[in-house]
């Protein structure tokens, strides 16, 4: 008895996460560069532990929101170059449910990636031990909104020279909500206060955008394909 096929939706999902992983680019790249400014933030900051703790929460989602950034401009480029992504707009998928399980594979491969390291360079930076498990969660649900709104960047940006810049600037308004609630949630936590309000709306802003983001970034690739 043959093996069932996976649908063509998983499958795009399983080749994204496998194109992601084999050349090591985009996960590993954005690792050491979230890790290698987390280290070079006390040479400019100073080395005082108060100060270092301070700012700890609001730095390590800054720059896990720009490390999300990097790997966004190959998100549909590849396909676009090849013609992958015509195939994919002939086949029976809308462009908006492609948009969708690419974000998502970039979720999982860039994004919680990220994330884990989060807590460690959050107390590397002098934050109280305590913060892990909320600062865990609450960059898991913010690499969830980096992804699903960086989508609608890469899509609209697809084409274009200087890409990469043209994401960053139409991208990093929409992430200025998840910093501000991811940020709130962390140092809550660090002060012993409570955090799960914060998180609750960093949850509700990567729930809205899962839901919206698809079917603006799949308008953009639509756009881009004529």
């Amino acid at each position: 008895m043959s093996a069932r096929r996976p649908t063509p939706l998983l499958a795009l999902f399983l080749r994204d996460m496998q194109l992601a992983w084999a050349g090591g680019g985009g996960p590993l790249l954005a690792g050491a560069f979230y890790l290698g400014v987390a280290a070079l933030v006390p040479l400019s900051a100073g080395p005082s532990p108060e100060r270092l703790a301070a700012m700890a929460p609001g730095l390590a989602w800054l720059v896990l929101a720009v490390a999300s950034l990097l790997s966004l401009e190959r998100l549909f480029e590849p396909d676009w170059e090849d013609g992958a992504l015509d195939l994919l707009a002939q086949g029976r998928a809308p462009l908006a449910a492609v948009a969708a399980v690419k974000a998502a594979a970039h979720w999982c491969a860039t994004g919680a990636p990220l994330a884990l390291l989060a807590p460690a360079a959050a107390v590397a930076l002098g934050a109280p031990v305590r913060i892990a498990g909320p600062m865990l969660a609450a960059a898991l649900l913010g690499g969830l909104a980096f992804a699903y709104l960086g989508a609608i960047g890469a899509a609209l940006s697809l084409g274009a020279r200087r890409g990469g810049l043209l994401i960053a600037v139409l991208v990093l308004p929409l992430l200025v909500p998840p910093v501000i609630f991811g940020a709130a949630a962390v140092e809550a936590a660090a002060l012993g206060g409570p955090w799960l309000p914060s998180l609750a709306l960093l949850a509700a802003y990567a729930l809205l955008a899962v839901a919206a983001a698809p079917f603006a970034a799949g308008a953009g690739l639509r756009n881009a394909l004529g």
